[in-house]
């Protein structure tokens, strides 16, 4: 899949169809993220991979109960990823914690992996994070960042809409209209 289909064509995904995820496709997918950009290359995330159902139950009992992907968390989508980053293995400058950007890089390259497959993701981060921290047993220094389902979809949404360049680009300094 050429990738700028992949960055169009790409949706949260919250309903999903129960086959499997084969596990060569899933270690391409866990390896776009490993190979994903941070800063100065220090690599700060862990990926953990959850697909037993009992795991994914605990998981989901850290998403409150209004949130649009619990069911895909809890019972539909066959494997969860969920991305951690230790904030003291990145950067921080100007206030700016890098390992945000790392990781969410890191995740973005696994759903673009993932579409490419003809799988689907959603971005979840409305969870407990303390709920989760003790459901995986993660070490109190790392941060976890996000969560994502992944399998195949039961459909596909319709494209959104995005704003026009006019909208969000500036040409030479703030205010100053992009021309093509």
């Amino acid at each position: 899949m050429d990738l700028y289909q992949a960055l169009e064509g790409r949706r949260s995904i919250r309903k999903y169809k129960p086959d499997p995820v084969p596990a060569d496709l899933l270690t391409k997918i866990l390896n776009a993220g490993r190979i994903s950009p941070s800063w100065s290359n220090l690599q700060c995330w862990k990926f953990i991979v959850i697909q037993d159902p009992a795991g994914k139950e605990r998981l989901a009992a850290s998403l409150p109960p209004n949130n649009p992907a619990l069911k895909a968390v809890r019972e539909q989508a066959p494997v969860v990823i969920v991305v951690c980053a230790d904030p003291a293995q990145s950067g921080n400058q100007d206030g700016k914690e890098y390992y945000l950007l790392d990781a969410g890089l890191a995740m973005h390259q696994m759903m673009l992996a993932a579409y490419a497959e003809g799988l689907g993701t959603c971005w979840v981060c409305w969870f407990d994070e303390a709920k989760a921290r003790a459901a995986l047993q993660v070490p109190p220094e790392y941060r976890i960042v996000a969560i994502s389902p992944l399998g195949v979809p039961e459909r596909l949404p319709s494209p959104r809409s995005s704003k026009e360049l006019k909208e969000i680009v500036y040409m030479e300094g703030w205010g100053r209209p992009y021309e093509k």
